[in-house]
C-alpha cells in the first residue's frame, strides 16, 4: 500500500518529459497544428471564388432552342 509500480514512475516521467523535456515543444507543436488548420481553411476559400464566376445566363433564343 502506498507504494508505486514501475508503471506509475514511468507514466510520470512520460508526462514530466513532455512538459519540461525542451523549450516551446507543446507551444511548437500547438503553433503548428494552428498553421496547419489556417492553411486548410484558405485552401477551401479558394476552391469556391472561381466556381461562382463560371456560370453566364444563355440567351433568350438558345434557352428555347435547347427546350425543344
Amino acid at each position: 500500500m502506498g507504494s508505486f509500480s514501475i508503471w506509475h514512475l514511468i507514466i510520470l516521467g512520460v508526462i514530466l518529459v513532455l512538459l519540461f523535456g525542451g523549450r516551446g515543444k507543446i507551444s511548437g507543436i500547438m503553433g503548428d497544428t494552428a498553421k496547419g488548420i489556417k492553411a486548410f481553411r484558405e485552401g477551401l476559400k479558394g476552391e469556391d471564388e472561381p466556381h461562382a464566376t463560371d456560370a453566364k445566363p444563355l440567351p433568350k433564343d438558345e434557352k428555347d432552342k435547347a427546350r425543344s
